[in-house]
Order: C-alpha cells, then structure tokens, then sequence
C-alpha cells in the first residue's frame, strides 16, 4: 500500500510513539493534584508547551492543549465572538475548513455578523481582497494559513498587519502548515493559531492553540481550572507528550523534509508531462512541499481515487457523487474552478515517509487510469 493522503493525516513518527507509550504505564497521575504523584505529569506538561512553543517562538504559557484543530477553530469562532458585547463582525474566507465556516454559520444563528473573502482564482487571499472590506468595525480576521486542498499559502503576515491596522484579532487556522514550513508567531503577527498533532505525525485527538497573552476568548469548554484556566478537562498527557516530540522532529528535519517532498513532486510531474497527460495544477506557484492538487479535464475524480484504491494507493478528491449529481467541493467553488476540471480533480499529498519509489508507481498508476 502506497498511502498519498498526508494532508487528511500522517504516519505516527517513532519518537512520538515513544513517549506515548512512556506516559499510558506507570506514569498515569493527574497533572491537576497537589501530591507527589502527580508531579511528573505535571512538569511532563510543562516541558511539552516550552517544546512547542520553541517551534513557533511562542511563550510557553501561550499554549493551549486542546483535543484538535476543529475545537481549536471552533473555540476561536465563537469565544471572540461571545466576548465582544459590541457583536462586532467576523471575516473569514469562503474556501477555509468546514469547522472554521460550520463555526461561523453557528454564530451567524446567534446574531453574529460574518463577512466571507473570496479567493483567487489561484487560491489566495490576497492583502487588497482584505483591504477593500475590512473596517474599525470589526473583531476577528481568520484565514488559513494553508489551505488544504490546493496546498496554497497565504500571505499571513500581511493579513494579520491589515488587520492590527484595524484594530482586529488576527487567526490562522495552521493545521497545514505547522510542522511542514517555518512558522514564527512573532515575525507573522499571529495572535491566535490553531494546530492539530495527526498532521505533523503526532497522535489523533489532540492539538493545541496559541494564544497570544492579553487576547480574550471565552471559554469552549466550562468545568475546572486546566489550561490556565482557559479550557476545562483533564489532560491527555501522553498524547500531548506525543505531539511535542513529534512537532520538534518536524522542525529539527525542516529542511531536509521539505527538499525532499519537492524532490517527489518534481519527479510525479515530469513522469505525468513526460508521457504526454493533460493536466492542470491548482494552487498558484506558492504551494505546501508535497501536496499537489491536480484537475484531469473531462475524467471523474472519484473514478480515479477509487481506481488509485484498488492498484492499492491512497489519494484524495476533490469531487464525489451521489445518486444524482456531482458533488463539487467548496473550495474549488471558491476559487471558480471550471466543471470540467473541477470533477476531474484530485489531490495527492506526499509525506516524509514517501520515497521516490512510490511517486514513481503514483504516476504510472495515474496514466494507466487516465488513459483508459
């Protein structure tokens, strides 16, 4: 098996596993109790957001463990907006994560002003987009640092510079982009990231949110103290364990990961260009190493992922059906993706546990598919 969908999730990394395994034995106190035997828990959480926070030059104490980037996103959706007694608005962008959008249609319910961006045809939000709708009126600008099906990175520290300017909270849901491209909060301007372990090869079901000191949020979760007080519930300890040595892993082989994936992808494309395949590739020229969303005119995206599942290789699409009708993602609505390539498209992301090898099976597979 050929696995092709790192951007859905990621292979556990070893050391992550480790110190999983380390924290589910004989080390299971409560990190909240005052005896000896939660002592090591205790520090265990501290040392995991110093290593954290060292990732994105954050201050420890600006990391929030939380159960993933969907509660992460969520939390910041809503506790801005239940913190401003001015309901003042919200922009996002139209072609963010459902749990950012689905976050944004609760508040809407409630009262609660959003604006939505529209992206480039190439799938950026660009700082004029920004410029032309933001105003003093406004609370919180969340886009997303890469956006997960075309592999796009946004211009993030000139949003965020836009919308200090403004007086705004500037967020960035980052479930794609940590781990796999540097990230300084400080430099960028970020007061708030959201982060998810399984896409940096760390465990599902745990993530974190940076929270820049003096930014106010209400709180997602109410019950005891934890988490500064800011999100209630016992820690995960061994998962979290397990993300902040997964996290330093990524960031200590950045470069290495990185000149490796665009190796890959560099290989894939020329094999598809070499035996003639007619393609597009979507996401403008500034994309994550390794993810690739590629439009076949006139082929069924669906078609090729399960035709892809069967040769034992596992990608993404971007379109399936149903009953009656072809279901075109949001994201490539947003950016205006023509029918014809819109339903022909798919998406591979390679990961650092890709070889060359199996870029090389990905596109025979590919032309063999397309061509029949």
């Amino acid at each position: 098996m050929i696995y092709a969908d790192n951007a859905a999730t990621t292979k556990l990394d070893p050391v992550a596993y480790e110190a999983i395994v380390q924290w589910l034995g004989e080390e299971y106190g409560n990190a909240s109790q005052p005896y000896s035997f939660a002592r090591k828990p205790k520090v265990a959480l501290y040392d995991a957001r110093k290593i954290i926070a060292k990732c994105i030059n954050a201050h420890p104490e600006e990391i929030i463990f939380t159960s993933g980037g969907s509660e992460s996103d969520n939390w910041v959706i809503k506790g801005s907006a239940f913190a401003d007694h001015l309901h003042r608005r919200t922009i996002t962008s139209a072609f963010e994560h459902h749990a950012i959008l689905h976050a944004c249609g609760a508040i809407e319910r409630l009262g609660y002003p959003v604006s939505y961006l529209n992206p480039s045809t190439s799938g950026t939000i660009t700082p004029e987009n920004l410029s032309s709708l933001i105003s003093l009126e406004d609370r919180l600008v969340s886009v997303m640092f890469v956006n997960n099906e075309l592999g796009s990175i946004q211009p993030v520290k000139e949003l965020a510079t836009i919308a200090h300017e403004h007086g705004a909270i500037f967020h960035t849901d980052a479930v794609q982009a940590v781990g796999h491209i540097p990230i300084d909060v400080q430099e960028l301007g970020i007061d708030v990231l959201s982060a998810s372990a399984h896409k940096f090869n760390g465990p599902k079901g745990v993530g974190f949110l940076y929270l820049r000191k003096g930014v106010k949020l209400e709180q997602l979760i109410d019950g005891g103290a934890q988490e500064f007080s800011h999100r209630a519930g016992t820690e995960n300890i061994a998962s979290i364990m397990g993300m902040a040595y997964a996290l330093e892993s990524n960031v200590a082989m950045l470069a290495e990961n990185q000149k490796h994936l665009y190796e890959l992808e560099t290989v894939l494309l020329a094999r598809l260009d070499a035996e003639g395949l007619q393609y597009c590739r979507n996401g403008g020229d500034n994309t994550l190493p390794g993810l690739l969303s590629l439009s076949f005119p006139g082929k069924s995206g669906e078609t090729i992922l399960h035709r892809m599942d069967l040769a034992g290789i596992s990608i993404a699409t971007g379109s399936a059906c149903d009953s009656a009708n072809t279901q075109i993602s949001h994201v490539l609505q947003a950016i205006a993706l023509p029918d014809v390539l819109a339903k022909g498209t798919i998406r591979i992301s390679l990961g650092k546990y890709n070889t060359k090898d199996d870029t090389l099976k990905i596109a025979a597979e590919l032309v063999k598919i397309i061509r029949n």
